[in-house]
C-alpha cells in the first residue's frame, strides 16, 4: 500500500511539472511559471509556486525563450535554436471526406482583442470641398471632430505585427453650429513598434470616398494613446484631419 501510494504521488508531481511553462530570461536565468500573456513590449506570468500571488511582468526584450508545457518553445528575441516539431491538426480540423486541412478549418492562433475609446481632433478643407462646403452648408475649412474609436485586433504575429479593423464614427462642425456625421471603416496593419497605416471607406455628407490612414500609438500605465493623420480625396479637393484620444483592452 505504501509502494502505491508512493507511485500515485510521483506520478501527481511529473504530471504537475509537465504542466509548467519554462522562462528563460536573457540573462539566461530559468523560472517555471504560467504565461498568462505576451503582447509586442511585454510578458506576463505567474510563478507555477505561488500560483495565487503577484502577477510579474516582464519586457519582452529581457526574455530568450518560453517553452510551454506542450512542449513547444518561443523565441522572443530572434535567436536562433534547434527547429521544434509542429503539432499535429486537432482531428476535428481535418476534413473527413478529403482528408486536407483547408482554411476555416484549423483551430485560432490568437483571440480577438478590442480597443476602444474616445477620439477628437480637426480636419481641413481643401480645393473645391472648401467651395462645395461654403456655397451648401457656410462651413469654414477648420471643423473639430468629435467621436470614439472601436478597433478589434484580428491577429498577432510572433514578431508583434497585428491586423486590425477599426470603425470610427464621427461627428463635426459643431463650433460652427452644424451637425456633420461621418463614417469610417479601415482594415490595417500594426508595426511591432506602434506604427499603423489603414485603408477603407469612408461616408459622410459629401459622399463616399476613400480613407488613408497612417499614425501611431503610444503607452503609458496601462493606457494606450493613439494619434492618427488621415486623408479623404475626392470632389476636386481633398480632407485632411488629425485624431488623437485614448483607449485601453476590453474584451
Amino acid at each position: 500500500m505504501t509502494r502505491l501510494l508512493f507511485s500515485l504521488s510521483l506520478l501527481l508531481l511529473s504530471v504537475g511539472a509537465r504542466a509548467q511553462d519554462l522562462l528563460t530570461k536573457t540573462t539566461g536565468e530559468e523560472v517555471q511559471v504560467k504565461v498568462l500573456e505576451i503582447t509586442p513590449a511585454e510578458v506576463r506570468y505567474k510563478r507555477t509556486d505561488n500560483p495565487e500571488g503577484p502577477l510579474f511582468i516582464l519586457r519582452r526584450t529581457d526574455v530568450f525563450m518560453i517553452r510551454y508545457a506542450n512542449g513547444t518553445k518561443e523565441l522572443l528575441n530572434g535567436s536562433t535554436a534547434p527547429a521544434q516539431p509542429v503539432p499535429p491538426a486537432p482531428a476535428a480540423a481535418v476534413a473527413p471526406a478529403t482528408g486536407l486541412v483547408v482554411p476555416g478549418d484549423e483551430p485560432p492562433a490568437y483571440e480577438e482583442i478590442h480597443l476602444n475609446g474616445p477620439r477628437l481632433g480637426v480636419t481641413v478643407l481643401t480645393g473645391g470641398v472648401v467651395d462645395r462646403a461654403d456655397r451648401e452648408l457656410g462651413l469654414n475649412p477648420f471643423l473639430t471632430q468629435f467621436g470614439w474609436q472601436f478597433e478589434t485586433r484580428i491577429f498577432r504575429m510572433p514578431n508583434g505585427t497585428s491586423g486590425l479593423l477599426e470603425i470610427v464614427p464621427l461627428i463635426g462642425g459643431l463650433e460652427q453650429g452644424q451637425f456633420l456625421p461621418s463614417l469610417n471603416a479601415l482594415i490595417g496593419i500594426r508595426g511591432p513598434k506602434g506604427f499603423e497605416f489603414g485603408l477603407g471607406p469612408n461616408v459622410s455628407p459629401d459622399g463616399a470616398h476613400i480613407a488613408l490612414a497612417v499614425g501611431t500609438s503610444f503607452r503609458s500605465n496601462g493606457i494606450n494613446f493613439p494619434v492618427n493623420f488621415a486623408v479623404v480625396p475626392g470632389n476636386g479637393g481633398a480632407r485632411f484631419s488629425l485624431l488623437f484620444g485614448f483607449n485601453s483592452r476590453t474584451r
